[in-house]
């Protein structure tokens, strides 16, 4: 029986994919008795369809002596730790060949990404350069959520939450799922698999935005970042 635990600090480029690799005794974790490093190229679809996969598993059968076969799910019974970070991420960003995106937002705010805050790094520049927005197209949906407090007097009879800040919310404007449907399916027109949604106070009151991701996922998008996940900030 292999006595061995592996740990693996990866950093996947866009170029190469790097792994440096410990290894530990199962009785003294704390103590290395062999490391080294494994270097593949980030993309090989002839060979293997994830890098820092594919590593791992070149490893763990090197070190342990046990066959890992490609085609089955690697045993991470040996790995001690995984610790990997990307550049891939920022490279799309800065090159701009990341995956086409629509986003959704709350009716109303549909240019506030291009508006931004009116910061000015270089404030006596005559020449002002906005930068490039990540989405290609934006689509207002008529929902509306308000803080209590900020809410006018009404007579009729408004769903009123708790915000997982505790503050009161109530729901203007509730969502309606058929101009949800009914958007996403002009978005898969165009050809569009990815999306992106920012609701008005989404960051306590997640509810909406979950609803949008659920639609989507029966519909087949490949990718859905909703803000209240990725960043629930103000």
């Amino acid at each position: 029986m292999c006595d061995k635990k592996i740990g693996f600090s990866i950093d996947r480029g866009g170029t190469f994919t790097d792994i440096y690799y410990e290894v530990f005794d199962v009785k003294d974790r704390k103590t290395v008795i062999k490391s080294s490093v494994c270097k593949l190229l980030s993309e090989d679809p002839s060979n293997y369809r994830d890098a820092p996969t594919e590593g791992i598993r070149r490893i763990l059968e090197l070190e342990t002596g046990v066959p890992h076969p490609r085609t089955q799910v690697v045993d991470t019974s040996r790995i001690e730790y995984i610790r990997m970070g990307t550049t891939v991420a920022t490279n799309a960003l800065l090159e701009r060949k990341g995956e086409r995106i629509a986003l959704l937002t709350t009716k109303g705010f549909k240019d506030l990404q291009r508006i931004g805050n009116q910061s000015r790094p270089k404030i006596f520049d005559l020449e002002i350069r906005r930068p490039d927005l990540l989405f290609e197209n934006v689509f207002e949906v008529d929902e509306r959520v308000v803080l209590q407090k900020d809410a006018l007097p009404v007579d009729c009879c408004e769903e009123v939450y708790h915000g997982t800040s505790g503050e009161l919310l109530r729901v203007e404007k509730g969502l309606n799922r058929e101009e949800i449907s009914s958007i996403l399916e002009r978005i898969q027109q165009d050809g569009i698999q990815s999306i992106a949604v920012c609701f008005l106070h989404s960051y306590i009151f997640p509810k909406h935005e979950e609803e949008v991701k659920d639609i989507a996922i029966k519909m087949g998008f490949k990718q859905i970042s909703i803000s209240s996940e990725v960043m629930p900030m103000v």
